[in-house]
């Protein structure tokens, strides 16, 4: 007999604002292709609808995109959109605004306070909603988010935006934002092999703002938008062994095991590694290899 596959409820669940999702999500952006957006070869549309169809199934109610997540043929909103709606009770799909690609998928610079509804707009109309869940402010290397992050809390009072979250961020931009609006989650980039003192404070700080604090790139590792990394230490492979599973599946568990705030967005357009990240949330790693894990990463400063 087969046994019942793990789903997202085994990782636990964490409020964002008013929503609650379960601590393990899905990220987008790999939905697009091989790699993420003109990188590497684009998906096979069907198995990138069949990942979310079976991603929901297994309890997954938490998914990230952004409407800059496209390749040379396929829109991670529009396989959303195609895939899920009508969109079940329960599911949050949260999005980033500030950056921006043309139509050939050439970057431009960092959006102006006043694009920003333009931003906000374009993810509704691709999503087919009438507001949004939650939209991040992804910070572009501007020195103060205060008036970006202004005209979203204009656009929340108007009723496009339920939450807010900022991207990209260190404390003082945080600092900055919640004397604004409410924040309710922080993404930035956070792994098992990436030393980052700034990004520790963040995640510090938003436990104990009871905000939840949302790694990217935590699979990936050095690889970031390229894929995922093959470059495990030892240390990670040999807590893999002991538990039977993939180093993937620990860089995911170690990620949670960061606090009870932290929610991990693991990006995958294959059904089998998707049925093996949402797993990976039921994972419990003792203190003993957590430690391990630890100072591994320490080594790495």
């Amino acid at each position: 007999m087969t046994a019942e596959p793990i789903t997202a409820a085994s990782s636990g669940t964490w409020k964002l604002g008013d929503l609650p999702v379960h601590r393990i999500g899905l990220g987008a952006m790999r939905l697009t292709g091989s790699a993420a957006f003109h990188l590497g070869t684009p998906s096979d549309r069907e198995r990138s609808l069949a990942v979310l169809r079976r991603a929901v199934e297994l309890g997954v109610n938490h998914i990230d995109t952004a409407a800059f997540y496209f390749s040379a043929l396929r829109s991670a909103n529009e396989l959303i959109n195609s895939a899920l709606s009508p969109y079940p009770d329960g599911l949050v799909i949260a999005t980033k605004v500030g950056p921006y690609r043309d139509y050939h998928g050439e970057w431009g610079t960092s959006a102006r306070p006043e694009q920003l509804r333009g931003h906000v707009e374009e993810n509704l109309r691709q999503l087919g909603r009438d507001h949004l869940d939650v939209v991040y402010l992804r910070r572009m290397r501007q020195d103060s988010i205060a008036e970006h992050f202004g005209a979203l809390a204009e656009l929340r009072e108007a009723g496009l935006i339920r939450h807010l979250g900022i991207s990209d961020a260190e404390p003082r931009h945080l600092a900055e934002a919640l004397a604004i609006a409410p924040v309710v989650s922080v993404q930035n980039r956070y792994a098992v092999d990436r030393p980052d003192p700034v990004g520790d404070e963040v995640l510090r700080l938003c436990g104990e703002h009871g905000i939840a604090f949302v790694p990217f790139y935590a699979v990936a590792g050095a690889g970031g938008e390229r894929g995922a990394t093959a470059a495990h230490d030892d240390a990670l492979l040999s807590v893999a062994r002991a538990h039977g599973v993939s180093p993937a599946q620990i860089r995911i568990a170690w990620t949670l095991h960061q606090g009870p705030h932290v929610l991990a967005i693991p990006g995958t357009g294959d059904p089998g590694h998707l049925v093996e990240n949402v797993a990976a949330g039921s994972l419990r790693l003792t203190e003993a290899e957590l430690t391990r894990l630890g100072e591994a990463r320490g080594r790495r400063e």
